[in-house]
C-alpha cells in the first residue's frame, strides 16, 4: 500500500512539475503572441480604412498597413519556437533553449515535413507542425538535453557541456525523430484540428465556445483555466481567433457577475466583500479572472456553477456570433481589436448577468448560511 501511494505521489509531481514547464513557455510566448497579434489587427485596421482591403494586405508592398501587418507576422511566426524554447530552458537550463527553439522553428516548415512524409510514405504536413510540434519539441528536447547535461565527462570538457556539447548532441538525436517520427504526424493532427475550428458553424461553434468559456471559470487561474488559455492563444498562430475572444469573455465575467451580484444582494455576502466587489469589476474588465477567488474560496458550491454557467454562456454567443480577437490579453483596452468590438461586449454583459442572476437567487443570506455553519458545528461537537 506504502508503495502504491509513493509511486502516486511521485506521479503526481511529475505532472505538476511538467504542467509548470509548459506554463513557463507561455509565460515567455504571450509578449511575442500580444505583439503579433495587435500590431496584424492594427495592420488590417489600417488596410481597410485606406482601401486597401484586408485580403490584400500582405501584398500593398511598402503601404503603412503592410508595415504594421509584417510586424504582426514576425511576432505570431516566432512566438511558435520561443514556446518550445522556454518550456526546454524550464526543463534543462541554458543547454535546452537552443535546441528547443531550433527544433520548434524547424518542424513549423511545411516543405520539410511534406518531404519527410514522402521519404516515410505518410502524406500530410505541408502547413507546419504548429503550437502542438512546439509543445512535443520543447518537451522532448528539454528531457534529453538535461539527461545529456548530467553525464559524467572529464572536467576539461565540463566548461564546453551547456554551450557547446550538449545543444549540438540533442539537435544531433531529435532532429530525425522530430522531422521523421513525430513532426509530419503532429502537422497532420494539427491541421486536421485548424480545419475543424475553421469550419465550425451553429451548434458546433455554441458548444466549443461554452467549453472554452466554462473552463475558465473551473478554476480562476488554475490548471483548467491554463489549458483553455493555452489552446486559444496557439490558435492565434494560426489566425483563428474566435476561440480567444470566447475564452477571454469567458476569463472576465466570473469577476463581473459576482460583482454585480454583490452590489444588487449585499446581504447574500459577508460586508467586507464588498470593497472586493469594486476591485472585482477591474480585475474582471482587465480579464484578470482571480479577481473572483474571494467568492468561490467563501462559497464554492454555489458561486463556482454560477460562474462557469455565466462563461459558458458568454462564450457560446461570442463564438455563435463568430466574434474574433486577435490579442491574448487586455481585456476591454483591447475590444478595439476585435471585428465586432459591440458584439463582444454584449457576449461579456450577458454572460456577466447570468452569472450575477445564478449566484444572487441560489445564495442564501449570508447570517443565514453562517448561523446554519455554526448550528451544524455545534451539534457536532456535542455528539463527539
Amino acid at each position: 500500500m506504502a508503495n502504491t501511494e509513493s509511486a502516486e505521489s511521485r506521479y503526481r509531481a511529475y505532472l505538476t512539475k511538467v504542467k509548470e514547464d509548459v506554463m513557463t513557455g507561455v509565460s515567455y510566448m504571450i509578449p511575442f503572441v500580444t505583439i503579433g497579434g495587435i500590431f496584424l489587427a492594427l495592420g488590417y485596421a489600417v488596410a481597410s480604412f485606406s482601401g486597401t482591403g484586408v485580403q490584400q494586405v500582405f501584398e500593398a508592398t511598402g503601404t503603412p498597413g503592410w508595415f504594421l501587418a509584417q510586424i504582426g507576422n514576425a511576432g505570431l511566426t516566432i512566438m511558435i519556437p520561443i514556446l518550445g524554447a522556454y518550456i526546454a530552458y524550464a526543463i534543462a537550463d541554458r543547454p535546452g533553449l537552443a535546441p528547443g527553439f531550433l527544433l520548434s522553428y524547424i518542424i513549423q516548415d511545411g516543405a520539410l515535413l511534406q518531404a519527410a512524409g514522402d521519404v516515410i510514405g505518410l502524406q500530410g504536413g505541408q502547413a507546419g507542425a504548429g503550437y502542438l510540434g512546439a509543445l512535443v519539441a520543447g518537451l522532448i528536447a528539454g528531457y534529453v538535453a538535461r539527461w545529456i547535461k548530467n553525464w559524467s565527462v572529464p572536467s576539461f570538457v565540463q566548461p564546453m557541456m551547456p554551450v557547446l556539447i550538449v545543444p549540438v548532441v540533442t539537435m544531433a538525436i531529435l532532429s530525425p525523430v522530430m522531422i521523421f517520427v513525430l513532426g509530419v504526424p503532429v502537422a497532420i493532427a494539427n491541421g486536421a484540428l485548424t480545419a475543424a475550428l475553421e469550419g465550425l458553424q451553429g451548434g458546433q461553434a455554441v458548444v466549443v465556445g461554452a467549453i472554452l468559456g466554462g473552463m475558465m471559470a473551473v478554476d480562476m487561474g488554475g490548471p483548467v483555466n491554463k489549458v483553455s488559455y493555452v489552446f486559444a492563444t496557439g490558435l492565434i498562430a494560426e489566425g483563428i481567433t474566435a476561440p480567444m475572444a470566447a475564452v477571454m469573455i469567458g476569463g472576465m465575467v466570473p469577476p463581473i457577475g459576482l460583482a454585480v451580484s454583490n452590489f444588487i444582494a449585499p446581504h447574500k455576502y459577508a460586508a467586507e466583500m464588498y470593497e472586493n466587489a469594486k476591485s472585482g469589476i477591474i480585475l474582471g474588465l482587465s480579464f484578470i479572472t482571480e479577481g473572483a477567488i474571494p467568492y468561490a474560496s467563501a462559497d464554492p458550491v454555489r458561486v463556482v456553477p454560477s460562474a462557469v454557467v455565466g462563461s459558458a454562456v458568454g462564450g457560446a454567443i461570442a463564438m455563435m456570433m463568430n466574434v474574433t480577437m486577435p490579442a491574448p490579453h487586455g481585456g476591454i483596452f483591447v475590444i478595439p481589436l476585435s471585428n465586432r468590438p459591440l458584439m463582444f461586449l454584449a457576449a461579456l454583459l450577458i454572460g456577466s448577468l447570468a452569472t450575477a442572476v445564478i449566484a444572487t437567487v441560489i445564495k442564501p443570506d449570508f447570517d443565514e448560511r453562517v448561523g446554519n455553519t455554526a448550528e451544524g458545528e455545534a451539534t457536532t461537537t456535542t455528539s463527539d
